[in-house]
């Protein structure tokens, strides 16, 4: 029987309807086009590219072939040659096209994967994502950074080679403001972190727990928006992903790299988008949402993981909520069945 679930974070509306699509057929998630050799980020191709900004080598020293690197977009949808300057005209305002877009070449692999680099490599990922915002966040005029990953032509990837990136933006995204000012109402009427919260009431609860470890757990929401939506949530409350520590950052590449193969195992590789969820920059000129301890205490940085197995139709845009036909308790139990090592299905 359908229901109405609203989530205690975005606190938008989804209908979990489980007999609307009872059966799920898997999604592969399709390659861009480009082949090995013509890809610019492939190794011995790195002129075809922007000089890099950041590269992580193989040897702890240093030195070696890279494993990492990060290089700005070629046609970026902000740059950071461009001012702080805006204007309003009646119900209109605009800024200048200022930011950053930067792209993280996750591999020399052209063929690897998240779910199938090691432990290792998955870090050394992670380490970019963080050394990025932490620079980034030197410029005062940029107020947050977007962390994002396309997998699959039908998630939005342009190219086959593994690569997320990196938007840094002059204000805030409307919907991260809003999800902070939930948060930010919470603990001012409570004292406490919405974020705690869920995670203390689903480990006692465990139906839509997937795998954690003593740093982290992965879970499905309460009112996940997409069929086997993930959660990807540290146990230490922090606002930003750049506090977090070595160990954390082994851990969270360990339980990340374990979730995708879950959902490679039950779902064949299914396309899917990753956010990285921060705090925003803690000394921007123009914030949109104001740093202070409040929001220190409120925000809870996470990942979040949406497989893309259905389209997006009129009731999403219209609503701004979803229809999910897999319970996330369904999906749970599902997954947390699963070896992460298992065969994907075909």
């Amino acid at each position: 029987m359908s229901e109405l679930r609203q989530d205690p974070i975005h606190r938008h509306w989804v209908v979990v309807a489980p007999e609307v699509a009872p059966r799920l057929e898997p999604v592969r998630a399709e390659p861009p086009p480009g082949a090995a050799g013509s890809c610019p980020f492939c190794p011995g191709n790195e002129r075809a590219t922007p000089p890099e900004v950041l590269s992580l080598r193989a040897e702890p020293s240093g030195s070696g072939p890279w494993c990492v690197r990060v290089v700005p977009n070629r046609v970026p949808a902000l740059r950071v040659e461009r001012d702080l300057h805006g204007s309003a005209k009646g119900v209109h305002r605009r800024l200048d096209g200022l930011g950053a877009h930067e792209v993280v070449v996750e591999s020399p692999d052209h063929e690897a994967t998240l779910a199938d680099m090691t432990d290792t490599q998955v870090g050394r990922v992670m380490e970019a994502w963080q050394s990025r915002q932490r620079d980034l966040f030197e410029d005062r005029r940029l107020a947050h950074v977007l962390v994002y990953k396309n997998h699959g032509a039908q998630a939005g990837a342009r190219l086959a080679h593994p690569h997320s990136q990196i938007l840094a933006m002059p204000v805030t995204p409307a919907a991260v403001a809003t999800r902070m000012g939930h948060a930010l109402d919470r603990y001012r009427d409570h004292g406490r972190c919405v974020f705690c919260d869920l995670l203390e009431q689903e480990l006692h609860d465990g139906s839509r727990i997937v795998h954690s470890d003593p740093h982290f757990v992965v879970l499905c929401p309460y009112a996940s928006r997409v069929p086997f939506e993930l959660l990807v949530m540290p146990r230490r409350h922090g606002p930003a992903f750049t506090q977090a520590t070595p160990d954390e950052i082994t851990a969270l590449a360990r339980i990340l790299r374990d979730a995708l193969h879950r959902l490679d195992a039950g779902l064949g590789n299914p396309p899917y988008n990753l956010v990285l969820h921060t705090g925003p920059n803690p000394q921007a000129l123009a914030p949109t949402v104001t740093p202070g301890p409040d929001l220190d205490a409120s925000w809870h940085w996470h990942l979040e993981i949406l497989p893309r197995l259905l389209p997006i139709g009129g009731f999403e845009w219209a609503s701004g909520g979803s229809v999910n036909p897999t319970p996330p308790e369904d999906a749970a139990a599902f997954l947390r069945g699963l070896s992460p090592q298992a065969t994907p299905c075909t």
